[in-house]
């Protein structure tokens, strides 16, 4: 039997679903040398992880290659250079399943193996964030670029994850969305109104198999409230296909509380910057840092 927790199984099952099947057949191979014959996937990923002493082993083996961790992490909401080796990875996804914390349940949701993940990252987006005294614009810029992220790349087929609850419920029925582009041309797009919104946005990570990472250190997040109640919300990452890193982005929310839906944080605008590596002329892509200062960001909530 495996020295695995329930956090530990549920990561490493979708990490193992996005590998190619053959690797997979090969792993199940390796662990149980050849002494066990799997008829299908589903039974070769519960032969790994029953024959795996801990997780960590699990994820040190060669066929589990680290552009599979880095998608997994990127999905999960969790932001890593991708230059990053694998055994910083590895270190990092331990850390995540860890069980020391109680607050990362909160910070990420889809940790808990059950079918409330949604229902527990909604909630931290309005019950965990009251508009108090102490209330820390920076703390909720932080939660709902975990969220958000997370449930948007979800949408990604090659992650190999269940796709989690994305739509129009999460916008303003007014919301805008600025899209400007840049890969050897310049490129703008407008929408209006949350179905179109939610539609283009979702258009980025399921029919364009876009992976966006964003950075959630001090230089890639940027949060400020106005005295109206608009939450700005600016964060900068790096954009993926498979594989392969395709530029920076710089995304600015602009978040107000829905009084009719518990008070849950709604987006009431997006602006979204995509450069592609042509356009970025040898700029620093490990930790992308925003362009924009606060001054720009006051104008936009004013």
């Amino acid at each position: 039997m495996s020295g695995l927790s329930e956090t530990e199984r549920a990561g490493c099952k979708k990490i193992l679903k996005s590998m190619a099947k053959g690797d997979l057949y090969s792993l199940s191979d390796t662990v149980t040398n050849k002494m066990i014959v799997v008829e299908n996937a589903a039974e070769a990923v519960e032969t790994v992880i029953s024959f795996s002493k801990n997780a960590e082993e699990l994820l040190r083996r060669k066929k589990v290659q680290r552009d599979l961790i880095f998608r997994y992490l990127a999905g999960e909401g969790v932001a890593m250079p991708p230059n990053s080796e694998k055994h910083q990875l590895v270190q990092r996804t331990l850390e995540l399943w860890s069980p020391v914390k109680d607050e990362t349940k909160e910070r990420h949701p889809s940790q808990t193996p059950t079918d409330s993940a949604n229902e527990k990252a909604e909630e931290s987006l309005s019950t965990n964030v009251n508009a108090e005294e102490g209330f820390d614009p920076l703390v909720l810029g932080k939660q709902f670029c975990l969220w958000f992220f997370q449930i948007l790349n979800s949408q990604n087929v090659s992650l190999g994850q269940q796709p989690q609850d994305w739509g129009p419920q999460h916008f303003w029925p007014d919301v805008k969305l600025r899209l400007l582009a840049r890969a050897g041309s310049e490129q703008m797009e407008e929408f209006q109104g949350s179905e179109l919104v939610s539609l283009r946005l979702l258009a980025l990570t399921r029919d364009e198999r876009l992976l966006l990472s964003p950075n959630l250190e001090a230089q890639g997040l940027r949060a400020l409230a106005s005295p109206h109640g608009l939450v700005l919300v600016a964060v900068a990452g790096t954009i993926h296909r498979e594989a392969a890193c395709l530029g920076l982005f710089e995304q600015i929310f602009g978040l107000i509380r829905s009084p009719l839906e518990n008070n849950s944080w709604k987006i009431k605008f997006v602006n979204l910057k995509i450069r592609g590596q042509e356009a970025l002329g040898g700029t620093e892509m490990t930790a992308p840092a925003l362009t924009y200062n606060s001054a720009e960001l006051q104008l936009l909530c004013s």
